[in-house]
């Protein structure tokens, strides 16, 4: 889903026009981004949450040419999820990826003879 198909919806789901739906989603990034900023934290309960958090300074290597190089500090946005969206997630799940079974490490498996 892009954000022009979340406009739809939002239009749809709530009865208003795409341009106002538009607006209640431009606004609502524009204040969520506005907070970040100021280091302020943003729940919503079920969802999630969003934070900054500080990256520390770091050394690195230049993918091309191999030439070390120094990241400077910066900080980071980070969303961390709720338990509701996560319970959802989990719900959608298949059967099979739930009951998948594993070996052990280090032991072989049993085979069925022929």
């Amino acid at each position: 889903m892009n954000k022009t198909e979340l406009i739809g919806e939002i239009a749809e789901n709530a009865g208003i026009t795409k341009a106002k739906a538009k607006l209640v989603l431009d606004t609502l990034l524009k204040r969520i981004t506005e907070s970040l900023k100021n280091h302020e934290s943003v729940q919503l309960m079920g969802f999630g949450t969003f934070k900054i958090k500080p990256r520390k300074a770091r050394n690195a290597r230049n993918p091309k040419t191999g030439e070390p190089m120094k990241i400077p500090a910066c900080d980071v946005p980070t969303l961390s999820f709720g338990k509701f969206l996560k319970n959802e997630l989990k719900g959608s799940q298949s059967v099979e990826k739930k009951t998948r079974s594993v070996a052990p490490v280090g032991k072989k498996q049993k085979t069925a003879a022929k």
